[in-house]
Protein backbone atom coordinates (compact mmCIF):
# COMPACT_ATOMS: atom_id res chain seq x y z
CA UNK A 1 0.00 0.00 0.00
CA UNK A 2 1.17 3.49 -0.75
CA UNK A 3 1.40 6.20 1.88
CA UNK A 4 -1.49 8.12 0.23
CA UNK A 5 -4.29 5.80 -0.84
CA UNK A 6 -6.58 8.75 -1.49
CA UNK A 7 -4.42 10.56 -4.06
CA UNK A 8 -2.89 7.42 -5.56
CA UNK A 9 -6.02 5.28 -5.78
CA UNK A 10 -9.38 6.88 -4.94
CA UNK A 11 -8.92 10.27 -6.59
CA UNK A 12 -6.95 8.89 -9.55
CA UNK A 13 -9.70 6.41 -10.43
CA UNK A 14 -7.43 3.36 -10.03
CA UNK A 15 -9.68 2.05 -7.26
CA UNK A 16 -13.42 2.28 -7.94
CA UNK A 17 -15.39 4.19 -5.32
CA UNK A 18 -19.05 4.86 -4.61
CA UNK A 19 -19.51 8.60 -4.16
CA UNK A 20 -21.82 9.93 -1.47
CA UNK A 21 -21.18 13.68 -1.84
CA UNK A 22 -18.84 15.54 -4.16
CA UNK A 23 -18.01 19.23 -4.37
CA UNK A 24 -15.27 20.94 -6.37
CA UNK A 25 -12.92 20.53 -3.39
CA UNK A 26 -14.21 17.62 -1.28
CA UNK A 27 -15.21 14.00 -1.83
CA UNK A 28 -17.22 11.70 0.46
CA UNK A 29 -17.45 8.05 -0.54
CA UNK A 30 -18.19 4.58 0.78
CA UNK A 31 -15.04 3.07 2.32
CA UNK A 32 -13.53 0.49 -0.03
CA UNK A 33 -12.86 -1.93 2.87
CA UNK A 34 -15.44 -0.96 5.52
CA UNK A 35 -14.73 -1.65 9.18
CA UNK A 36 -18.22 -0.59 10.32
CA UNK A 37 -21.61 -1.44 8.76
CA UNK A 38 -21.94 2.22 7.69
CA UNK A 39 -18.50 3.62 6.79
CA UNK A 40 -18.03 6.78 4.73
CA UNK A 41 -14.72 8.58 4.18
CA UNK A 42 -14.50 12.35 3.61
CA UNK A 43 -11.36 13.81 2.01
CA UNK A 44 -10.16 17.03 0.45
CA UNK A 45 -9.38 16.55 -3.26
CA UNK A 46 -6.10 18.42 -2.75
CA UNK A 47 -3.42 16.66 -0.77
CA UNK A 48 -3.29 17.76 2.86
CA UNK A 49 -1.12 15.49 5.05
CA UNK A 50 -3.25 15.46 8.22
CA UNK A 51 -5.29 17.50 10.66
CA UNK A 52 -2.11 18.50 12.50
CA UNK A 53 -0.22 19.23 9.25
CA UNK A 54 -2.38 21.48 7.14
CA UNK A 55 0.69 22.42 5.05
CA UNK A 56 -0.36 26.03 4.48
CA UNK A 57 -3.62 25.12 2.75
CA UNK A 58 -6.38 27.71 3.05
CA UNK A 59 -8.50 27.25 6.16
CA UNK A 60 -11.56 27.59 3.91
CA UNK A 61 -10.72 24.18 2.43
CA UNK A 62 -10.62 22.64 5.91
CA UNK A 63 -13.95 24.32 6.66
CA UNK A 64 -15.45 22.81 3.50
CA UNK A 65 -14.18 19.35 4.46
CA UNK A 66 -15.74 19.73 7.92
CA UNK A 67 -19.00 20.95 6.39
CA UNK A 68 -19.23 17.80 4.26
CA UNK A 69 -18.36 15.70 7.35
CA UNK A 70 -21.21 17.46 9.17
CA UNK A 71 -23.69 16.75 6.36
CA UNK A 72 -22.70 13.08 6.10
CA UNK A 73 -22.79 12.65 9.89
CA UNK A 74 -26.21 14.31 10.13
CA UNK A 75 -27.58 12.00 7.41
CA UNK A 76 -26.22 8.92 9.19
CA UNK A 77 -27.52 10.13 12.56
CA UNK A 78 -30.96 10.78 11.07
CA UNK A 79 -31.11 7.35 9.43
CA UNK A 80 -29.49 5.23 12.17
CA UNK A 81 -29.84 7.31 15.37
CA UNK A 82 -26.11 7.84 15.91
CA UNK A 83 -22.79 8.40 14.15
CA UNK A 84 -19.09 8.55 14.95
CA UNK A 85 -16.58 10.91 13.32
CA UNK A 86 -12.97 9.76 13.47
CA UNK A 87 -9.61 10.87 12.12
CA UNK A 88 -6.21 9.36 12.76
CA UNK A 89 -2.82 10.98 13.32
CA UNK A 90 0.79 9.86 13.39
CA UNK A 91 1.35 6.11 13.38
CA UNK A 92 -2.44 5.55 13.51
CA UNK A 93 -2.81 7.27 10.12
CA UNK A 94 -2.28 4.57 7.47
CA UNK A 95 -2.82 6.97 4.57
CA UNK A 96 -1.01 10.28 4.93
CA UNK A 97 -3.88 12.33 3.51
CA UNK A 98 -6.36 14.19 5.70
CA UNK A 99 -9.49 12.08 5.97
CA UNK A 100 -12.42 11.59 8.28
CA UNK A 101 -14.30 8.35 8.82
CA UNK A 102 -18.02 8.87 9.43
CA UNK A 103 -19.40 5.61 10.74
CA UNK A 104 -22.23 3.85 12.49
CA UNK A 105 -22.49 0.47 14.17
CA UNK A 106 -20.10 -1.93 15.82
CA UNK A 107 -16.77 -2.86 14.18
CA UNK A 108 -17.23 -5.81 11.82
CA UNK A 109 -13.83 -7.49 12.16
CA UNK A 110 -10.09 -7.07 12.27
CA UNK A 111 -9.77 -4.90 9.12
CA UNK A 112 -8.21 -1.68 10.42
CA UNK A 113 -8.38 -0.21 6.90
CA UNK A 114 -7.55 3.29 5.82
Amino acid sequence: MTSDFYCDEALSGKTPITKVIETDEVLAFQHTRPFWPVHIVVIPKKHIPSLTDLAGHPIELVHEVLDVVRIVAADIEKEHGSARVLTNLGEYQDSKHLHFHVVHGEPMGSNTGI
